[in-house]
């Protein structure tokens, strides 16, 4: 099992929900990428998302094309990336999974990626833009490798893709849980609910939901259904706006809200 499904079942032997957070690397810079991601595990995050920049980030709303732009500026590329989970893993063993896109692991070359990513000591990948069809030479790159190529769900999914999927599932399989981009909303989780309900009945490997959880009431309403919840936009835009500190404050409040007991 990988630091992912460790971190995912020991929280659910003590019945509590995940928490994931999304930093995008490099924005506004990388030495302040590193300080946030100490935060977020100090503050309660169990799983760290680790956004490499792209210039068409397709899945992602205006807070994270924002940050993508500001690290791409900052001279962030997915090697400097790798360097930065390898300076992260000199003082933490926290789970690490980098979302990206295909563009940027096939400039990469899709083995050396995953190797350079693996050796740095990254546990998921996870890229939005590659359908599961399609995905079935970077899977096994990823499995020879160690390393836990995400899944996705959404509200569109049907059965048959629900399958099939599952079937490849590691870590956590990502539930979308509206259509559209990233970005802070009110969203009706029944919705992703009812697919989530049909995953469970291909696998036991835990679902993160994502997209639209920013307040520690829209985690929690969220965590009703899933294993975990990611939180990406508002974290971004809390950095962005306020610094680390910030990121803390928001981080340390949704923790708390999670380990409430569940109503």
């Amino acid at each position: 099992m990988s630091r992912i499904a460790d971190k995912l079942a020991a929280l659910k032997s003590e019945g509590r929900k995940g928490l994931i957070i999304y930093i995008t690397a490099g924005a506004p810079n990388l030495e302040v990428t590193l300080q946030a991601v100490k935060a977020a595990e100090e503050a309660g995050a169990d799983i760290i998302e680790l956004g490499i920049p792209f210039s068409d980030p397709m899945a992602d709303g205006p807070v994270i094309q924002k940050a993508a732009m500001l690290a791409l500026q900052s001279g962030t590329t997915a090697a400097k990336v790798a360097a930065l989970v390898a300076e992260i893993r000199k003082h933490s063993d926290i789970p690490l999974a980098a979302m990206t896109y295909m563009n940027s692991v096939m400039n990469f070359g899709e083995e050396n990626f995953v190797k350079t990513f693996r050796q740095a000591g990254l546990d998921g990948l996870i890229v939005p833009d590659l359908p599961s069809e399609e995905a079935e030479e970077l899977d096994e790159i990823c499995r020879q490798n160690g390393l836990d190529l995400i899944q996705f769900a959404a509200t569109t999914t049907n059965e048959n893709r629900i399958n099939s999927m599952s079937s490849k599932a590691r870590g956590f399989i990502y539930c979308i849980s509206t259509t559209g981009v990233t970005g802070v909303r009110k969203v009706d989780y029944s919705n992703i609910g009812e697919i989530m309900k049909t995953v469970r009945q291909y696998t036991d490997v835990p679902l993160a939901i994502g997209f639209g959880i920013g307040t520690p009431e829209s985690a929690k309403e969220a965590a009703k259904y899933a294993d975990a919840v990611i939180v990406g936009s508002a974290v971004m835009q809390s950095l962005m706006e306020k610094g680390v500190e910030d990121v803390r404050t928001l981080v340390k409040s949704i923790r708390q809200t999670l380990d409430e007991r569940m109503s």
